[in-house]
C-alpha cells in the first residue's frame, strides 16, 4: 500500500495533492463541525454544496504543491541577493523554518481569505473578520511550526503531510470553539 502511494505522489503530484488535500481537509472540516454541533452537518439538502467544498479543498491543494514548491526557490533567491542568511541555504532546519515562515506570512493569509470568501459564498453567510483574524493567528502557532517539519521531508510527502495538518487543526478548532462555547453560556 505505501509504494503505491509513493508512486501515485511521485507520478501524478498535482491529482495526487488535490486528492489528499480534498479528503483531509474536508474530513477535518466535518469533523471540527462535528464535535461543535455534536452532530455530523453536510452543508444542507442534497449534495452540491458539499461536492463544491470538495473542489475548492482540491483546488487548494494544488496550490500548496505549488507554494511548497514555489517558496523553496523564494527563500535560495534571498539568500542568492544576501536578503536572507546563508545558512537557509546550508541547513536543512533553517531552511525548513525559512519556507514554513515565508509560506505562512505571504502565501498563508491570502489562501485563508480565498477559502473563507468561497465558504462563506457556498453556505450563504457573510463575511466575519473577527473568525478570519483568529484563523490568521492559526499562521504562527500552528502552521509555521508544522511546515517547519513538512518541509524537511522530501518533495513528494510535503503536500500529504499537510493535509494531515489540516485534518488535526480540524479537531483542535473544533475543540477550541466547543470549549469556547461552553465558557460563555
Amino acid at each position: 500500500m505505501i509504494e503505491l502511494y509513493l508512486y501515485l505522489v511521485k507520478a501524478h503530484p498535482l491529482l495526487s495533492s488535490a486528492i489528499q488535500v480534498a479528503v483531509l481537509g474536508m474530513l477535518g472540516e466535518l469533523t471540527a463541525i462535528r464535535i461543535t454541533r455534536e452532530n455530523w452537518f453536510f452543508f444542507g439538502p442534497g449534495p452540491w454544496k458539499f461536492i463544491i467544498k470538495l473542489v475548492i479543498w482540491a483546488f487548494l491543494g494544488i496550490t500548496f504543491k505549488y507554494a511548497f514548491a514555489g517558496f523553496f526557490g523564494f527563500t535560495s533567491a534571498l539568500v542568492a541577493k544576501g536578503f536572507w542568511p546563508a545558512s537557509a541555504d546550508t541547513n536543512i532546519i533553517m531552511k525548513a523554518f525559512s519556507v514554513s515562515l515565508f509560506m505562512n506570512l505571504l502565501f498563508g493569509p491570502v489562501m485563508m481569505l480565498f477559502h473563507r470568501i468561497t465558504d462563506n459564498l457556498i453556505e450563504h453567510k457573510d463575511m466575519n473578520w473577527n473568525s478570519l483574524q483568529k484563523a490568521w493567528l492559526t499562521l504562527f502557532w500552528f502552521w509555521i511550526p508544522a511546515h517547519t517539519l513538512t518541509c524537511i521531508l522530501p518533495s513528494h510527502l510535503q503536500v500529504g503531510l499537510a493535509a494531515l495538518y489540516s485534518f488535526i487543526l480540524g479537531i483542535i478548532l473544533g475543540y477550541f470553539t466547543k470549549s469556547a462555547k461552553a465558557v460563555s453560556v
